[in-house]
C-alpha cells in the first residue's frame, strides 16, 4: 500500500486566514452574518460526546490491507472506526485511500451515514476541506453521499470564507442528489447562487449547465418573487445552452426532463408573473440575464449567417460538423429565436408598466430570505440532529454486538474443528 505524503497544514491555514481577511475587508456585512448558520450548528460537543472506540490506525490499516488481499470484505464498522479515529491531516489522506478501497469492495453499499458525516467533520477540523469537496465531487468513487445536515456544514464553511465558487460546487452536488427539500439547505443553496452570480463569473459550459439546473430546481421549491426569479434564470441559462449546443448538452448528467424549449419556459415564467397578484414580481437582474442570453444568441446567429459564405475550407468543414451534430428538433428550436426575442420585449414592457419588476437584486432577495427564515430552519435541523446522533449510536452499538457474536461463533467453530482433528488423530 502506498501512503499519501503529508500536506503543509500551515500553508492551508495561511490561505484560510488570507481569504477570511479579504472577505472581511471587502464586505460591510461580514460582522453581521449571524443570520447564516450559528456556531451552534457546527458545534462538535454533541458529536464528540459519543462513546469512543480508540483504535490504532496503523493496525486497522494493516488489518484492512490483509483482508482485501485475501479477497474478503471489510465491514462498514471497521471503516467507521478508521474515520472516527482520524487525528491529523496526514490521516485524512490515509482515510481517503481506504474510503476508495471500501467503495470498490463487495460491501460498498454499506458505508454508514454517520461515517460520511464524520468524514466531513474530520476534513473541516484538520483543514482538509478540499478533500471533503473532492470526495463529494467524486462520490461514485468514494461513496460520499451526505445527508442535509452534513451538506449544510460544508456549505456554511465555504460561505463564511466567502468562497462562493467552491460553495457552488457543493450546491451542484445537492442539486444532483435532488436534496433541496430541507428548508435550511434550500436557503443556503439559494444564498450561495445569489452570491456567486453577484461576482459575475465567466461560466464554462458545464458550470452554466449546473448553475441553470440548480437555479431551476431550487426555484421550483420556493414561492413568490424569489422562486420565480430563480426559475427564470435557470431556464435562461439552460435555454442559452440548448440553442447554442443542442438539447443533449443540457441533459448531460442532470436530473431534468428531456423536453425541448427552455427559453420558451423562461418566457412562460414571465407570463405567469404578468397574470399573478401585484406582489409577485421578477427581479430586474433575472430579466437582464434572459435579455443578455437572447442578445448573445442573436449575435451568434447573425455572425454565423453573415460569415457563412466567407469562411475558408477548414472553418466551413467545422461548421458542417457542428450542423451535423444538431438534430432536426434542435434546429427547429433555434429557428424560434426571433420569436422568443420579440415576445421577451413585449412581456418585459408589460411587466415594467404593471410595476412587476423588483429593483432588488437576486442576491438581495436571497439575503433577505436567509435573514428572515434561516434561524427557524436551523432550530428544526438541530432538533433533528439531536435525535439522529443517538439513533446512529444505537445502530453502531448493534453492529458492535453483532461483530462480537460473529467472532465468538467463529472462535467456537475453530475450537470444534481443532477438537475434531485431535480426536481423529488420537483414533489413528
Amino acid at each position: 500500500m502506498q501512503w499519501y505524503g503529508p500536506k503543509m497544514a500551515a500553508s492551508v491555514l495561511k490561505r484560510c486566514v488570507t481569504a477570511a481577511v479579504k472577505v472581511k475587508g471587502s464586505s460591510p456585512t461580514f460582522a453581521a452574518r449571524r443570520w447564516l448558520l450559528s456556531s451552534a450548528y457546527s458545534d462538535t460537543k454533541l458529536w464528540e460526546s459519543r462513546e469512543k472506540e480508540p483504535q490504532n490506525l496503523a493496525l486497522l490499516a494493516n488489518f484492512m490491507d490483509r483482508t482485501y488481499e485475501n479477497n474478503l470484505p471489510v465491514s462498514s464498522l471497521v471503516m467507521s472506526r478508521f474515520v472516527d479515529n482520524i487525528s491529523s491531516r496526514v490521516e485524512v489522506d490515509q482515510a481517503e485511500y481506504y474510503l476508495y478501497k471500501f467503495r470498490h469492495s463487495p460491501n460498498c453499499w454499506y458505508l454508514r451515514v454517520w461515517t460520511v458525516h464524520s468524514w466531513i467533520r474530520k476534513c473541516l477540523k484538520y483543514e482538509a476541506r478540499e478533500k471533503a469537496l473532492y470526495t463529494l465531487k467524486n462520490k461514485v468513487q468514494y461513496g460520499i453521499f451526505p445527508d442535509d445536515f452534513t451538506f449544510n456544514l460544508l456549505l456554511d464553511s465555504y460561505i463564511k470564507d466567502g468562497d462562493f465558487k467552491s460553495a457552488f460546487s457543493v450546491v451542484e452536488e445537492v442539486m444532483l442528489q435532488e436534496a433541496f427539500d430541507r428548508p435550511s439547505t434550500l436557503i443556503l443553496s439559494l444564498y450561495v447562487m445569489g452570491s456567486y452570480l453577484a461576482t459575475r463569473p465567466q461560466l464554462t459550459e458545464s458550470e452554466q449547465r449546473a448553475l441553470g439546473a440548480s437555479l431551476l430546481l431550487s426555484g421550483l421549491k420556493q414561492d413568490g418573487t424569489l422562486g420565480l426569479s430563480a426559475q427564470l434564470m435557470g431556464n435562461a441559462l439552460l435555454g442559452k445552452l440548448e440553442l447554442s449546443k443542442g438539447i443533449h448538452a443540457v441533459f448531460r448528467g442532470m436530473p431534468l426532463m428531456w423536453t425541448y424549449g427552455y427559453l420558451d419556459r423562461a418566457l412562460d415564467v414571465m407570463d405567469r408573473v404578468a397574470a399573478a397578484p401585484a406582489d409577485v414580481k421578477l427581479s430586474k437582474d433575472s430579466l437582464d440575464l434572459l435579455s443578455d442570453a437572447l442578445q448573445d444568441l442573436s449575435s451568434t446567429s447573425d455572425s454565423d449567417s453573415s460569415g457563412g459564405e466567407e469562411s475558408g475550407g477548414e472553418e466551413e468543414e467545422k461548421d458542417k460538423r457542428k450542423l451535423d451534430a444538431v438534430d432536426e428538433e434542435d434546429a427547429a428550436e433555434r429557428a424560434k429565436l426571433p420569436q422568443y426575442a420579440s415576445r421577451f420585449k413585449e412581456l418585459r414592457i408589460q411587466l415594467e408598466s404593471e410595476g412587476k419588476v423588483d429593483a432588488a437584486s437576486f442576491h438581495a432577495l436571497v439575503s433577505t430570505l436567509a435573514q428572515q427564515n434561516l434561524p427557524a430552519a436551523e432550530q428544526s435541523d438541530l432538533q433533528q440532529y439531536e435525535s439522529s446522533v443517538p439513533e446512529w449510536e444505537t445502530e453502531r452499538k448493534y453492529l458492535i454486538q453483532r461483530e462480537k457474536e460473529a467472532k465468538a461463533e467463529a472462535e467456537k467453530e475453530r475450537e470444534e474443528r481443532l477438537a475434531a482433528r485431535a480426536a481423529a488423530a488420537a483414533q489413528q
